[in-house]
């Protein structure tokens, strides 16, 4: 019997366990094994999608990502006073949050901005369509429409030629 992690063990499981596959395999069992109390906190703070958030209006928005920040704050706090390597998912996952809360904001501040700007003569550069630099220097249809003096006196002149086919 030999003394390995506090625990007794015979030689045949020594063997086993120098085995590289083996070690993989129990790495990989204590990583996925999860308790109850964790299933069930990661239900409860299950992500909000971003199509819950849009239905609000932006005082719940600030509200909910005050909340998300003091959140994050906390659990940064108890990454540094040494607690568990699961805060480090969390902390992932609040700041993930965050991200999102933070993206509808804007999202919907934009989309808001669009509607007030749409009937103005112009809109600020940050609205409008991004496409290429060559495209939004680009003439219009209605530029490209028109034609100078000389090519409408020409076009009076000299109308286009109809010519008669024979069957």
């Amino acid at each position: 019997m030999v003394k390995l992690n506090g625990g007794e063990t015979n030689l045949v499981d020594l063997r086993q366990w120098s085995s590289r596959r083996h070690r993989r395999r129990h790495r990989y069992r204590r990583r996925h094994r999860r308790s109850e109390s964790k299933v069930e906190r990661m239900m409860n703070n299950a992500p909000v999608k971003a199509q819950e958030l849009r239905n609000k209006n932006k005082a719940e928005l600030v509200k909910l990502l005050d909340e998300a920040k003091q959140e994050l704050a906390s659990l940064r706090v108890q990454k540094v006073a040494g607690s568990s390597s699961s805060k480090l998912q969390e902390i992932g996952h609040a700041r993930r949050h965050v991200a999102t809360l933070l993206t509808v904001i804007n999202q919907t501040q934009r989309e808001q901005l669009r509607l007030f700007y749409q009937k103005k003569k112009f809109t600020p550069l940050d609205l409008r369509v991004k496409k290429t630099r060559a495209m939004r220097r680009a003439l219009t249809p209605f530029e490209r429409s028109l034609k100078t003096v000389k090519e409408q006196k020409k076009a009076l002149a000299f109308p286009a030629r109809k010519y008669a086919v024979k069957a």
